[in-house]
């Protein structure tokens, strides 16, 4: 069973400072070990404070890639594209951002095919991938639908996927490019920032099932193979 820590916070602005700080240091240590650090974040509103705090650290930014754990297919530029959020944060300190899509591509599957190969070329495996959780129970866009199989057991080499979420979100109606089960698991750091009680309830109830989880996220820290750190705030 996976080692799984929980990190509990009275706000969002307690947790995105700890958070901040658990980055920082992965980052810095990769870049001691090694010479550069390369992550996966995820989009949405909960790591934005996250994102915020870390910026201020003083680090290297300029050893540094990053890539979106999944994107919308959407345009750059899009208030919905993940890959222009983390950008707008991380591309002025010198930090390279990979974006792993950037357009509203028809073929959801030939733009996975295409975030796949773009990654081969990225120091693997990741250093760390922070992982955020919807209420529906879907990680990354790991999502209930018809490609939830493949991206869960499509082969070990595989680091990204076009996928079509069934039912489609309704915030933002559009296929996703999203890393493989394979790429986040095989991080060398996990965690998982959330908030709120209703995606607690979902995470506990997730772990619990384990590999028979309905749930996404549920399917995904089953089979971690290294301890998970859960942040979570009120």
């Amino acid at each position: 069973m996976t080692e799984i820590e929980w990190w509990e916070y009275d706000n969002a602005d307690e947790m995105a400072g700890e958070v901040a700080g658990d980055v920082g240091f992965i980052i810095e240590s990769a870049i001691d070990t090694r010479g550069n650090c390369v992550i996966a974040l995820p989009g949405g509103k909960t790591p934005l404070p996250i994102y915020e705090k870390l910026a201020e650290k003083k680090i290297d930014w300029k050893r540094v890639t990053i890539v979106p754990t999944d994107d919308r297919l959407v345009p750059m530029g899009d208030e919905r594209s993940n890959v222009t959020i983390i950008g707008k944060q991380f591309i002025p300190l010198g930090a390279r951002v990979i974006p792993i899509t950037s357009e509203a591509a028809e073929d959801y599957k030939a733009a996975g095919r295409a975030a796949d190969a773009r990654l081969q070329d990225v120091h693997w495996p990741l250093d760390l991938c922070l992982l955020g959780v919807g209420a529906d129970g879907h990680t990354a866009s790991i999502f209930p639908g018809p490609d939830l199989e493949e991206a869960l057991t499509g082969p070990k080499e595989r680091r990204a996927l076009g996928v079509m979420p069934d039912p489609l979100p309704p915030e933002a109606p559009v296929p996703r490019v999203t890393l493989s089960l394979e790429a986040i698991k095989s991080a060398k750091a996990l965690m998982i920032a959330v908030s709120g009680a209703k995606k607690r309830e979902v995470l506990e109830a997730a772990i619990a099932e384990g590999v028979s989880s309905p749930y996404p996220i549920g399917r995904v820290l089953a089979e971690a193979e290294l301890p998970v750190d859960i942040h979570w705030s009120a």
